[in-house]
């Protein structure tokens, strides 16, 4: 922000220690003595009055809009701010200013009375009263201009260019990034990601963490046309020679970011990861061009008839017209996803991993709600929905596993009786307690078949967490036998072993390779498994289509997707 600092020449108050005008212009009173620390505090607590708009009479209400009764004539303002709407902003201010630690306060602030900001603030104390703790001086520490005025000195867009600038800044310095020079941070895709952090609350969050990395070697090397995104190191990967204006740019980024933060590499699945990319490519678009942000290039896909499907619904209408997939082409181009399963290389040092699942969760959520309560407009709902499911983080795969249990494995009925030797308390040593048994009468007990897939990708570990959670619920259940079954170049029937052997460790058969059709029409065939006993399938995903007619579930390692689309729920290992 554009400020000027000078002493006044009017004696302020000696309780005021410097003021701010409409202008930008900072007076001081230098008949105050403090420390270096009580000044820098007090000049950013005036600064950031201006950052966060107390003095543009746009976003003040109108009874904090006071007539100016302060007669010197270097008050270049027309109205004073009330004094309740001035101590709900100075509050605001300084617990702001707690979090930057910038210099130290000329005397002890007062605990944070609450409050989201300080229009809710000032409404709270209109009603009673402001507290003596949080009381101002009767002189004002600044003034209000006029809106011709707030216009010309946009502090608040200035203040929150600076803010996504320093975000970005602190980001590459964290990666030991080369600081780049401000030419080279004021070309256009650039312009454009500062606008989203200062004037688009909705992706601002997510804009300030994600790169941008324009390399013509990247874009040369893999062959990018115009942009692509890898979610995992939060980069945007641009062709710096393709010839867009500012406002396609805004499209191009926040088509990139919403890839990343909805997270739609992973989502793909079984299914093909090319043709997921161009369904979610017109759930984006068709998003972006309803919002209005920045100007469709010319050539993405878009089609208005699509309008309120989900990805999915549009991957099974595009997956039966081959001739058409031939057309079409992505940000990356024409039969290339832009949506990276690996960080690029550049500048010589190798792509970066970082775990942003929480970041993109709390960035799309707190957009969102910063969106909605600025007013900023409506939202697609497909749009709004993915936000919000974004914020319900999904069950472990250990819960999902036991709540798969619960629905196919049902438990043993047990009864109390005094048919068996009565338990006695110590308390109560007369009283006979019945004991729980359970039924005498000839009963199926519950069982389940276990394929674990044993050839040479699949590690030990995935092996261990994957027997040892079947074998803790099925002790839960009160299953006493599992059939287990081996595969890789052939199956291997184990037979029924009881679950306290799989869960302490069962001698593996095989580590070729990987054929597991063969063990899961055993299960189906044998005849002492039910015909109707679930069957769980351990495996690294690396596997030929399998057709199964039982209840079934998969238990895959943590990214690894199955080649085919399954029937039966798939729990990924952790």
């Amino acid at each position: 922000m554009d400020v000027m600092l000078y002493a006044e020449d009017t004696r302020l108050p000696d309780d005021v220690w410097a003021i701010v005008s409409p202008h930008g212009g900072v007076r001081y009173n230098p008949k105050r003595r403090g420390s270096a620390d009580e000044w820098a505090w007090t000049f950013a607590h005036l600064l950031l009055h201006l950052g966060f708009g107390h003095l543009d009479p746009r976003d003040t209400p109108e009874r904090a809009l006071e007539a100016n009764t302060y007669t010197r004539t270097w008050i270049d303002a027309p109205h004073a701010p009330h004094p309740v709407y001035r101590a709900a902003c100075c509050v605001i201010v300084d617990q702001y200013l707690l979090t930057l630690k910038i210099g130290r306060p000329p005397e002890p602030l007062p605990p944070a009375p609450g409050g989201s900001d300080e229009a809710a603030l000032a409404a709270r104390w209109w009603h009673s009263s402001v507290p003596e703790a949080y009381r101002c001086t009767e002189f004002p520490d600044f003034f209000i201009g006029t809106a011709e005025l707030a216009k010309s000195h946009d502090h608040q867009n200035r203040f929150a260019v600076g803010i996504g600038e320093a975000a970005r800044d602190a980001l590459a310095t964290a990666g030991h990034d080369v600081t780049r020079g401000k030419a080279e941070r004021m070309r256009a895709w650039d312009r454009a990601l500062n606008w989203f952090v200062s004037s688009y609350p909705l992706l601002g969050a997510l804009a300030a963490g994600m790169k941008i990395v324009a390399d013509p070697d990247v874009a040369r090397g893999w062959d990018i046309s115009i942009a692509a995104v890898n979610a995992e190191a939060a980069e945007i990967y641009v062709n710096p020679y393709a010839a867009l204006s500012e406002e396609e740019w805004k499209f191009v980024l926040a088509h990139e970011m919403l890839h990343a933060a909805l997270r739609h590499g992973e989502r793909a699945g079984w299914r093909d990861h090319y043709l997921f990319n161009v369904a979610c490519d017109y759930v984006v678009n068709g998003w972006l061009v309803e919002m209005g942000v920045g100007q469709l290039p010319e050539g993405l896909l878009y089609d208005p008839q699509l309008k309120g499907l989900s990805a999915e619904q549009i991957y099974d209408r595009i997956a039966t017209d081959l001739r058409r997939l031939r057309k079409i082409a992505t940000l990356r181009g024409r039969g290339k996803s832009d949506i990276l399963g690996e960080p690029l290389p550049h500048n010589h040092t190798p792509g970066r991993y970082l775990d942003l699942d929480e970041y993109y969760r709390n960035a799309m959520s707190t957009g969102l709600a910063y969106h909605l309560a600025a007013g900023r407009g409506l939202l697609p709902a497909g749009l709004e929905q993915e936000i919000r499911a974004l914020d319900q983080p999904p069950l472990p795969w250990d819960a999902q596993l036991a709540q798969w249990f619960d629905e196919h494995i049902p438990a043993v009925s047990k009864r109390r009786s005094y048919a068996r030797a009565s338990r006695r308390q110590a308390s109560t040593p007369d009283i006979p307690r019945p004991a729980w048994v359970r039924p005498e009468e000839s009963v199926r007990l519950p069982t389940f078949g276990v394929v674990l897939d044993t050839s040479g990708s699949m590690s030990a570990e995935l092996m261990g967490k994957g027997l040892g959670a079947i074998a803790s619920y099925a002790t839960a259940r009160d299953v006493p036998r599992a059939r287990v079954i081996y595969c890789d170049a052939a199956a291997h029937d184990a037979g029924y072993l009881p679950v306290d052997e799989i869960a302490a460790g069962v001698r593996v058969r095989g580590r070729g390779g990987t054929v597991l059709q063969p063990g899961i029409r055993l299960l189906e065939r044998a005849d002492d498994f039910p015909a109707d006993g679930p069957i769980l399938i351990i495996t690294d995903g690396m596997i030929d289509v399998l057709r199964i007619r039982n209840e079934h579930a998969f238990l895959l390692p943590a990214g690894a997707s199955l080649p085919f689309r399954p029937h039966g729920p798939v729990f990924r290992i952790r």
